[in-house]
C-alpha cells in the first residue's frame, strides 16, 4: 500500500513540475477507456440503468492557454434495464457511435482542471432487448437511429511529461431528442461514465 501512496504522490508532483501553457493551435489527442451507466426516460419514470465499456478518443484543438475545443468520436452502450408485466427483467441494449462537440474550458494555477460542455450527435450502431430466454433485435421501426444529447463533464489531467500525459475524469449525457418509433411514448437516453485518458500532445 506504502508503494502504491508513494507512485501516486511521485506522478502527482511530476505533473506539477511540467505544467505548461499551451499556445494557439496546439492539439492533442487522448484516447480512453471507461465504465458507463445509462437508463431509458420516459418522462418522470426512468428504467434501472446498466452497466458498459465505453471507447473512444477525443482531439482538443487549443484557441489559448483556457479554452479548446473537443471532438472524437466515442462507442457508447446506452438502454437501460427493467421488468415487464410479468416481473421478467429485461434489458435494453442501444450501442451509439456519438461525435461529441464540446468547448472545454482549462482552470486552475496549472490548467490541470478542465469543465467541458456542448452537445453530441449519436448514431444507433447496433440495439437488442434481451429477455431471460432470448436476445431481441430491434430496427427502425423500434428504435430511431439518431439521437441528440447535451454532453457536460470535468476531468483532470497529470502531465507525465510535455508530450504525455494522464487524463481522469467524469462525463455526463442527457438526451435532447426521442429515440422511440415504437408507440407515442417519448423516451430519451440518459447516463454517465467514468474514464482514464491517455493525453498526447502533437
Amino acid at each position: 500500500m506504502k508503494k502504491i501512496i508513494l507512485s501516486i504522490v511521485t506522478i502527482a508532483t511530476i505533473g506539477f513540475a511540467n505544467a505548461q501553457s499551451k499556445e494557439k493551435g496546439s492539439v492533442e489527442i487522448t484516447p480512453k477507456i471507461g465504465f458507463s451507466g445509462f437508463s431509458e426516460q420516459n418522462g418522470k419514470n426512468s428504467t434501472n440503468s446498466n452497466s458498459g465499456v465505453e471507447l473512444g478518443a477525443t482531439v482538443d484543438y487549443y484557441f489559448n492557454n483556457r479554452w479548446s475545443l473537443r471532438s472524437g468520436i466515442i462507442a457508447d452502450k446506452m438502454g437501460g434495464s427493467y421488468a415487464n408485466n410479468n416481473n421478467q427483467l429485461l434489458e435494453d441494449k442501444l450501442n451509439y457511435l456519438s461525435i461529441p462537440v464540446n468547448a472545454n474550458w482549462h482552470f486552475g494555477s496549472t490548467r490541470k482542471w478542465n469543465l467541458n460542455f456542448g452537445f453530441s450527435p449519436s448514431f444507433l450502431s447496433s440495439a437488442k432487448t434481451v429477455t431471460p430466454v432470448a436476445e431481441y433485435n430491434l430496427s427502425s421501426s423500434d428504435i430511431k437511429s439518431f439521437q441528440l444529447g447535451l454532453t457536460y463533464g470535468i476531468g483532470y489531467k497529470i502531465e507525465i511529461t510535455k508530450k504525455f500525459g494522464l487524463l481522469l475524469d467524469a462525463q455526463f449525457f442527457d438526451g435532447l431528442t426521442n429515440i422511440n418509433n415504437f408507440s407515442s411514448d417519448i423516451i430519451k437516453n440518459t447516463g454517465y461514465s467514468y474514464n482514464l485518458g491517455g493525453v498526447i500532445q502533437l
